[in-house]
């Protein structure tokens, strides 16, 4: 501790003699310029009235000449030539430069325009004092706003102070729901060098439930204490594919599916869920959500239940039985078949996304003749509209209503009006390709809207005749 405070002082003596150093060489260098300033001014003026003076030197001497031929005619004795001597005199005086100028100086003598007051520079410099600590920010939880996988975090400050230099924010994921915890799973992810008083943080996959927010201030110096932690509400859908459900010629990893001709092993799969590697071993103790949820499917369904023969798909392992959620999902272009919805839990091993009144999709076919349609009882309509690389689906369970968008431009592609008797799962099917799933999403505002204005929405048993 000795060594650290010798070290130290050191140090803080040293930036002090260095910021006073740097104020000495620009008040030098303002001095300098001002100086300059003055002289040029003086310089300036001299060069105007001694241009002034020359001038009347000269009419002065010209005067003297006028006077000098007017003594000689007076003194003259041929009254005959005074007229002529008259009329010279007369034409003399009035091209003589004497009676053009103005004996009024063309600058002024005052240099008052040049004074300088530095009273309040000198009260402000006896009033310098150590920085002091910056005090600790207050997050403004009325104007924070959490909306399309985006935070906004407003604070303020209890006391102006204008020696803050930047604010550094800090966050985490978390389950818990109230003030943040001392020891949690997830760490501090950090943003330094914000200037204003509010950060929006963007691009963000909501895969817990909740997440702390803390804000400190710092001045050129030094960093004041945090701010109270808050604790945000992210809510948004999460779940990942349950592989127990999968087709054997689907692998899958997480939340990507690639279609293997080869066939899956089922005695590996076994395998990995006996000793407990892989996540879907058990969709319950997912590593994502530290509190497991109750709509997630208990332990799948088995090997029994595998989805078989050309039904290639896979489904998602937590139950939509209320609310609103919204899933993206990208599909490799080059796959022969692919299909993204929704399905009861009863969805037969057998049976295909669409075919049955158990399930609803978009279909997207590459093999033999190309098509984009929406199924649902073995009915299907006809698209017309481009296929995109990346699709959106919402699902509102109590309004029965299932669209899917274009995930970029949140364009309408279909709609279902349906009304559903059992819980959800989300559906897919893929064959001769791959897909990869984005959860942990909000429902956009776009969609909301879409959805508020009634936009292009379509009963399943009509449109799909």
């Amino acid at each position: 501790m000795l060594l650290n405070v010798e070290a130290n002082s050191t140090k803080v003596q040293e930036d002090l003699e260095a910021e006073f150093q740097s104020l000495f060489s620009l008040l030098e260098e303002l001095k300098e310029g001002m100086l300059m300033k003055i002289k040029q001014d003086r310089a300036s003026r001299t060069y105007e009235l001694q241009n002034q003076l020359a001038a009347c030197t000269r009419a002065l001497e010209s005067s003297e000449e006028l006077l000098e031929t007017a003594n000689q005619t007076l003194q003259a004795t041929d009254s005959e030539d005074f007229p002529q001597a008259a009329k010279q005199i007369k034409d003399g005086v009035t091209m003589a430069p004497a009676f053009r100028l103005s004996l009024k100086a063309k600058v002024s003598d005052n240099m008052s325009h040049l004074m300088v007051d530095f009273a309040q520079e000198r009260r402000m410099l006896q009033a310098l004092k150590f920085l002091p600590v910056p005090s600790a920010p207050v997050i403004d939880l009325a104007e924070s706003l959490v909306a399309d996988n985006c935070v906004t975090l407003v604070w303020r400050m209890p006391d102006e102070d204008s020696k803050i230099d930047h604010y550094v924010l800090e966050y985490r994921r978390t389950n818990f729901e109230g003030p943040p915890r001392l020891k949690e799973e997830q760490p501090w992810m950090v943003i330094e060098g914000i200037r204003q008083t509010e950060y929006t943080l963007t691009g963000l996959k909501f895969d817990m439930k909740y997440m702390n927010f803390r804000v400190k201030a710092c001045n050129k110096a030094v960093a004041g204490e945090f701010s109270e932690s808050v604790t945000l509400e992210t809510p948004a859908f999460m779940f990942r594919l349950d592989a127990s459900t999968s087709h054997q010629n689907l692998r899958v990893d997480d939340l990507s599916v690639e279609w293997d001709a080869m066939g899956g092993k089922v005695q590996d799969i076994k395998a990995r869920e006996k000793d407990g590697k892989g996540r879907t071993a058990s969709p319950v103790n997912s590593p994502a959500r530290g509190v497991p949820s109750p709509k997630r499917m208990p332990s799948g369904r088995g090997g029994r239940d595998r989805f078989t023969a050309e039904s290639y798909t896979v489904l998602g392992d937590t139950l939509i039985d209320g609310g609103e959620h919204y899933w993206e999902v990208r599909f490799e272009p080059d796959s022969k078949a692919f299909g993204v919805g929704v399905a009861y839990r009863s969805l037969g091993r057998f049976e295909q996304l669409g075919k049955t009144a158990a399930s609803w999709c978009l279909h997207v076919n590459n093999w033999l003749q190309a098509s984009f349609t929406a199924k649902h009882a073995n009915k299907a309509k006809v698209l017309d509209a481009p296929v995109p690389d990346c699709l959106g689906v919402h699902c509102d369970f109590h309004q029965g209503l299932l669209s899917f968008y274009n995930a970029r431009t949140k364009q309408l592609l279909h709609a279902f009006k349906a009304k559903f008797t059992q819980p959800l799962l989300p559906a897919f099917t893929v064959w001769c390709g791959s897909f990869q799933v984005t959860t942990g999403l909000q429902v956009p505002s776009s969609v909301r809207c879409l959805q508020k204005r009634g936009s292009a929405t379509s009963s399943s048993n009509t449109s799909l005749t």
